[in-house]
């Protein structure tokens, strides 16, 4: 155990994070998004929600520039509230969030740095983060 560190921040998660360059991207996703078949590194955290991982990252990830977070465009591209949470976990305000299409975000998590998959039962818990520049303040 470490002081400060978030608990759900395990070992294998902080290595990945730590070895992480600037712009890389940690892909944060639901129970439901296919993981296992698109990722390169995977943590898997179960019995946790995508915004309590987010929040989690976020205390030792800066955030790279603009578009600070993606998230899937729900089915009908209403903002769900899971979403809503996931903006507050990545302290970010919704104008600085990009919506990609599910399809194309699959295809995106190929070239994910990691992939956390979370034990989120809410449909469209996923979100994209990239590190920024370690040192620097961002949003």
């Amino acid at each position: 155990m470490l002081n400060g560190i978030n608990p759900l921040l395990t070992g294998e998660l902080l290595n990945h994070l730590d070895a992480m360059g600037h712009s890389d991207s940690v892909f944060i996703v639901d129970a439901h998004f296919p993981a296992a078949r698109l990722a390169n590194r995977l943590v898997d955290l179960p019995g946790t929600t995508s915004p309590e991982v987010l929040t989690a990252i976020r205390s030792v990830l800066p955030l790279d520039d603009s578009p600070a977070v993606d998230l899937m465009t729900s089915a009908d591209g209403s903002v769900l509230p899971v979403q809503t949470e996931l903006l507050r976990a990545a302290r970010v305000e919704s104008d600085a969030a990009r919506f990609v299409d599910r399809f194309d975000f699959y295809r995106d998590a190929v070239d994910a740095f990691v992939i956390v998959r979370t034990g989120e039962m809410r449909t469209y818990g996923c979100a994209i983060v990239r590190k920024g520049l370690v040192g620097i303040e961002s949003a």
